[in-house]
């Protein structure tokens, strides 16, 4: 049985005494597992557009990485009596429908997903996180650490840029239509689920519509990182 909640604007009303169900809690879990699951697959296949081996095995090893984070957010669901498959599979048409209209067509475009596409989801569950408490917002906290992928991806980018500057260009027209892509995502997510929805203005605090400006905002500073124009 979930427990109790209260929605986040009766909250607001009646000292902010607001938490989280259950059922939300699986929500976040859900969507962000399909996130890391997807995200492995795609690095897996990306590092064959890599031009070297070391390279290759680096984008190799960042996918490692996500998959391990998945399973971390596996085991968690099932801990709290839900099965994983069914906890994401309602977030796979959204995500598929990303990974359709965003495929890469070299090995820096892939890169620069990986940079400021994962980025972009990252901040958004950063952001929804943040009302949670305990062992479930430690996790996702944890999970969210920068890794391996988005500081490999970033040195290439630099490098790349630095070597050849008519590149940022190209790129920065890629960055830019990921990260729309990323924020209109995010936003039909949102509006689909009401319980995550909740969660984002939780205690009356945040809409859809703050979040997705903080979104923008930190993608203007990372394309700005790695000598990109917004």
């Amino acid at each position: 049985m979930s427990e109790p909640t209260v929605p986040a604007a009766e909250a607001a009303e009646h000292g902010g005494d607001w938490r989280p169900s259950r059922e939300a809690v699986i929500d976040l879990l859900g969507l962000l597992a399909l996130g890391e699951l997807l995200a492995f697959e795609r690095m897996a296949v990306d590092a064959r557009l890599t031009p070297d081996l070391a390279r290759r095995a680096r984008m190799s090893e960042a996918a490692v990485g996500e998959i391990r984070n998945y399973r971390l957010l596996a085991d968690r669901l099932e801990a709290l009596g839900a099965d994983p498959a069914e906890a994401m599979a309602p977030f796979m048409d959204a995500f598929g429908a990303y990974d359709s209209s965003t495929a890469p067509r070299d090995f820096l475009e892939a890169l620069v997903k990986v940079y400021v596409g994962d980025a972009v989801a990252d901040d958004f569950f950063r952001a929804v996180a943040a009302k949670l408490t305990g062992d479930d917002r430690t996790l996702i906290e944890r999970v969210l650490e920068t890794g391996s992928a988005a500081e490999f991806a970033a040195e290439e980018i630099r490098a790349a840029v630095g070597a050849d500057p008519s590149a940022a260009g190209r790129l920065s027209l890629w960055g830019r239509r990921l990260v729309g892509e990323a924020i209109n995502r995010a936003q039909g997510v949102a509006a689909a689920h009401e319980r995550l929805t909740d969660l984002i203005g939780a205690g009356g605090d945040g809409s859809v519509d703050e979040l997705l400006r903080g979104l923008t905002r930190a993608h203007q500073e990372r394309m700005k990182a790695v000598g990109l124009n917004n």
